[in-house]
């Protein structure tokens, strides 16, 4: 068993302001220290915020500024951290998670691959999944609405690559009118992270943002929160569902060592009756 405690940095971010949003994951790493995490998990680009126009313009290439910044927070605090950034390469701009482990060096980088359709003028589409064998486990990487329903085979394939931990940096937004007495988010994301975590007995984090959108296609709507924690089927940690409750929680996990390996999953899989329906999704 691998032991850790998480830290849910579930912050504000605000389009286009990325230095109050880098100095407010800063007060979360250290928050989280202070808590006695292992890794801390920030949300989805955070620097600029999702889908905002800056990010056509302001994106940042990765080792850059912003991305040394939280190296440096994570060698100073001695701490892992998982963030979500916009990146320039070649120039295109994708949506991009970062692991950085203790001393301040990135060991894994994933661009987003499930991009919403309302964000295809802001983001390329990334090409590659992958894990790395850490301290703390197996890690893998993704982004958000990569955990979508119909697209989680991307968490399919990271648990097969071995990851006993997905991290997932999000941005989860609902309409203005959305308050903490409606449920937005069991069939979208508590029931895709229960089954993932069932089905391969490993544990899956996803931190959103809180705050209100601004500018591009989804201004108006609000990210309210509810950051959660899956393992073996059960939500073992979820920050609170309101737009303004940036915070961070500590949740404690203990990730069992990968039992499978190759075809050994598709019995495994098997044996707990999961239906195999891909073939019936090309033939409808």
């Amino acid at each position: 068993m691998k032991k850790l405690r998480i830290g849910l940095a579930q912050i504000l971010v605000e389009g286009g302001e990325p230095a109050r949003n880098l100095g407010r994951a800063l007060e979360a790493i250290i928050d989280s220290k202070e808590k006695s995490c292992d890794l801390v998990v920030l949300p989805e680009t955070l620097d600029l915020g999702w889908t905002h126009p800056s990010a056509q313009n302001e994106a940042e290439v990765i080792p850059g500024p912003r991305s040394n910044f939280l190296c440096e927070a994570a060698r100073a605090h001695n701490i892992w951290v998982c963030a979500g950034l916009t990146e320039l390469k070649d120039n295109k701009v994708y949506n991009t998670a970062v692991l950085i482990n203790k001393a301040g060096t990135i060991v894994l980088q994933y661009r987003k691959i499930n991009i919403l359709e309302v964000a295809l003028d802001y983001y390329e589409t990334g090409n590659s999944l992958s894990t790395v064998d850490t301290e703390l486990g197996t890690i893998g990487l993704n982004i958000c609405s990569d955990n979508y329903p119909d697209s989680l085979h991307l968490s399919h394939s990271l648990s097969r690559m071995g990851a006993q931990l997905i991290l997932s940096p999000s941005s989860w937004t609902v309409d203005y009118s959305i308050s903490e007495n409606d449920d937005p988010y069991e069939e979208k994301w508590i029931k895709p992270y229960k089954l993932i975590s069932s089905l391969y007995e490993n544990a899956i984090v996803g931190v959103t943002s809180v705050g209100y959108i601004v500018g591009g296609p989804y201004e108006g709507k609000k990210s309210v929160g509810c950051s959660l924690v899956a393992q073996g089927g059960q939500l073992v940690g979820e920050a609170r569902f309101n737009e303004f409750c940036g915070e961070v929680n500590a949740v404690d996990l203990s990730l069992p060592t990968q039992k499978y390996k190759g075809t050994q999953f598709g019995k495994m899989l098997k044996s707990k009756n999961y239906k195999f329906d891909g073939l019936d999704y090309l033939v409808k």
